[in-house]
């Protein structure tokens, strides 16, 4: 399966903490193994297990949960805690109240909230933390991931709003939280059915040590549930990318979905993306995964991609990201400023299958604490 990639947008967003902070993150970066001239251009991105190291650097860096987006420091194992103190609950909604009321022990953290009204439930995130609004979305996705975890289940929204201005890359938000999204709003939230806050926990202590440990990558992950018509082309285009450079049509795809391709294309188009855009996601997320993973020609790379020419890859490829693959696959390998611990090795995939990237953002901590990175990103960040 390919791997979804991560928009610089978001890489740009997790770094501002810590750029509040006066800490140096071209070091953090090089650590992270990502190009440092990659946030000059809108067009870039990374690799999930990039922006997952991105996180630890930060982590490591700002010893905030965080990461300083806030307008206070969430300390070390405060994500673990509430974690901890949820898990005991008798259902979700028992479990996202008791974690709320968590938060709110805590001066100048988040002010989060459990709203029911008739027919609906609303997460939402009652201050402004105007210092930085990327932090807000984390917080929301966070929940969201946090939530599904603890049931087993994908919680469907029915809903997203933020309280800032449409971001630059707002096209991304819809497949990311796989529901409308609206800016400029009066609150930041979402909402979703009432009945998924009667469901039990499933998850016990070694479950959640088992996510801690892996964090932030587990709850940075977004598996694939096939929920929407855009998942499943898209999973039918990476699968056949494993095996072929040659990628199904849509009418083949459309043969294989047990639907006309006149239908496929309307659907795609409600959920506001194409066959083309999602192709192309596949092939660009394909591309930089192996020129950063990897040590395959780039010749090869292009052909296994199903490129007749490398000219045609390297247009292709500089049209996606605004680079040329040398100049990606050089930046990636330089090697680390001197001083800079390299982790070792990538972050742990999930290896529940399969599992796609989310990008961005806190909203726990860090690798030995348990902490868990929020995403603001991918799901997102993998469109077009």
């Amino acid at each position: 399966m390919a791997r979804r990639t991560i928009t610089v947008h978001h890489v740009r967003a997790v770094l501002r903490g810590a750029e509040r902070h006066g800490v140096d993150t071209v070091p953090l970066l090089r650590g992270a193994q990502i190009p440092p001239l990659l946030l000059g251009d809108d067009r870039a991105r990374v690799t999930a297990p990039q922006f997952a190291r991105l996180f630890r650097e930060l982590y490591r860096a700002t010893q905030d949960e965080f990461l300083g987006l806030g307008s206070a420091t969430s300390r070390p194992g405060t994500f673990a805690m509430m974690c901890q103190a949820a898990l005991g609950c008798r259902d979700l909604g028992a479990a996202v109240d008791r974690g709320a009321t968590f938060y709110g022990l805590f001066p100048g953290g988040p002010d989060l909230v459990l709203e029911r009204h008739g027919g609906e439930a609303v997460f939402g995130v009652r201050n402004d933390l105007e210092q930085d609004y990327f932090l807000a979305e984390c917080l929301v996705i966070i929940w969201h991931r946090l939530c599904s975890w603890l049931i087993g289940r994908r919680i469907p929204l029915r809903w997203a709003e933020f309280g800032h201005p449409p971001p630059p890359h707002k096209d991304e938000y819809e497949l990311l939280f796989g529901c409308p999204v609206r800016f400029g709003a009066e609150r930041t939230g979402a909402g979703f059915d009432p009945h998924w806050l009667d469901a039990p926990l499933i998850r016990d202590e070694d479950a959640l040590d088992e996510m801690l440990r892996r964090a932030p990558f587990e709850l940075l992950s977004r598996r694939e549930y096939g929920t929407t018509v855009a998942e499943q082309v898209r999973r039918v285009l990476a699968r056949a990318l494993r095996s072929s450079p040659r990628l199904p049509s849509l009418g083949e795809i459309a043969t294989r979905l047990a639907v006309s391709p006149a239908t496929l294309r309307r659907r795609l188009a409600q959920e506001a993306t194409s066959y083309q855009q999602l192709k192309d996601a596949v092939r660009r997320d394909a591309a930089i995964a192996g020129l950063v993973e990897g040590r395959e020609p780039i010749a090869e790379l292009a052909a296994r991609l199903g490129f007749s020419e490398d000219t045609a890859f390297h247009r292709a490829f500089r049209r996606w990201t605004g680079t040329t693959p040398g100049s990606y696959r050089t930046e990636t390998e330089r090697p680390s400023v001197a001083g800079t611990e390299r982790p070792s090795g990538a972050v742990p995939y999930d290896s529940s299958p399969p599992a796609d990237s989310s990008g961005a953002g806190p909203s726990g901590g860090g690798p030995s604490d348990g902490g868990a990175a929020s995403a603001g990103v991918a799901e997102g960040a993998s469109r077009g």
